[in-house]
């Protein structure tokens, strides 16, 4: 049996449920299909984002996915605790799973794992063979990271809990590093969900993507009982590494499926510090849904185009993560971060949105870092082309 379809996506992550909500709003005629292996769209995850890095417009459209909206947050570091006034903003996959599912209806296809990824077709996994216009991958990464590049990690383990009492929190704690510094730099990361209830990440930015899971549970433990809250259930799990990336060749990333369209993380769509995707994903889904082609080979060629200036745009930020990673000893790591959140709140903003000023990056290495000077000069001249 072959089935056809105009787009068919497969994976129903961030980025593809975020294009099919666009293509479905402003292309309705298009027949749609987004594959997901998964029982649910959006597996265990929670997307957060500042406020300013969706335009006004965008923030429309998303405001129905937004679980969770405070007015600003705080972080903490040992000689620093200060309140950010940027809004934050958070998706949870139960929230994306509803609305996604609710708009889309039939053209979501649960429990579907694919066999083979072809630019205008797939076969999943029971031997359906699907053709359509065009095959958009939005899988994610696969735990290396993307090949052909030069990176660390962004580790994280997360756990919503429930409290016996109210925890007390107006806002997020995006940054917690009064912690203990191990295993790389590391913080806590809480948003509170309701009077009683937050999501705690212990979260580490390190060489390696492994760190023992029970080691990281049991250090929320400790963090929740060092703020005086008494765990009365963990409501759910979720962990991640994401890559920080330092330099490669991007271009090595996509030789193996040159005319296959890409989307989110599986494109590189991503800050390259902080691993925000949301913002990318976003862009993404709107330059896609405005394309009047949206044959495969004018899909793989914008996207890739798209993905070649985000690459350069990004090259101070890997910068920046050279200096982290290869310069400072993880113990002083901390150190770098606390010197960054003492800069105007406006400089906070367009590092997050990538879209730093000139000003802005000379802020960014001026004065005397908190690394050695030489290893700082080295790492953060350091070639990007060697993986």
């Amino acid at each position: 049996m072959i089935e056809m379809a105009d787009l068919v996506l497969v994976g129903g992550g961030l980025a593809n449920g975020l294009l099919a909500l666009r293509l479905r709003a402003l292309r309705p005629e298009l027949r749609l299909l987004v594959l997901e292996a998964a029982g649910s769209l959006g597996g265990n995850h929670t997307w957060s984002f500042h406020g300013p890095d969706v335009s006004p417009e965008a923030a429309r459209w998303l405001a129905p996915l937004v679980a969770h909206s405070w007015p600003a947050y705080d972080v903490a570091f040992d000689g620093l605790s200060r309140r950010v006034d940027i809004p934050y903003r958070t998706i949870t996959s139960g929230r994306f799973h509803d609305v996604v599912s609710r708009e889309l209806g039939g053209a979501v296809r649960l429990g579907a794992p694919v066999a083979t990824v072809e630019p205008r077709g797939v076969v999943l996994a029971d031997g359906t063979a699907i053709r359509a216009g065009a095959v958009l991958d939005g899988r994610g990464q696969t735990g290396a990271g993307m090949p052909g590049t030069r990176q660390g990690w962004q580790i994280f383990l997360g756990q919503e809990l429930r409290f016996a009492h109210p925890h007390g929190l107006a806002v997020p704690v995006v940054m917690d590093a009064t912690v203990s510094q191990d295993d790389g730099y590391r913080f806590v990361y809480v948003l509170p969900f309701g009077p009683d209830t937050a999501l705690v990440e212990d979260t580490y930015y390190r060489n390696g993507p492994d760190l023992d899971p029970d080691l990281l549970r049991a250090r929320i433990q400790s963090y929740a009982a060092g703020r005086g809250w008494e765990i009365a259930a963990v409501l759910r799990e979720e962990r991640g590494a994401l890559p920080v990336m330092m330099g490669g060749d991007p271009d090595a990333f996509w030789r193996a499926d040159p005319g296959l369209p890409r989307t989110g993380l599986r494109a590189g769509l991503f800050h390259h510090t902080t691993g925000y995707s949301l913002p990318d994903a976003v862009r993404l889904a709107e330059e896609v849904a405005a394309l009047p082609d949206l044959s495969a080979p004018a899909l793989a060629r914008v996207i890739r185009a798209m993905a070649a200036r985000h690459w350069r745009r990004q090259g101070f930020f890997r910068l920046l993560n050279r200096m982290l990673f290869l310069a400072a000893a993880p113990p002083e790591r901390a150190g770098i971060l606390r010197r960054f959140y003492r800069l105007p709140e406006d400089t906070i903003r367009r590092f997050y949105a990538g879209e730093l000023s000139a000003g802005d990056k000379l802020r960014l290495l001026s004065g005397r870092p908190p690394v050695p000077i030489l290893a700082a000069a080295r790492a953060a001249f350091s070639t990007e082309a060697r993986p």
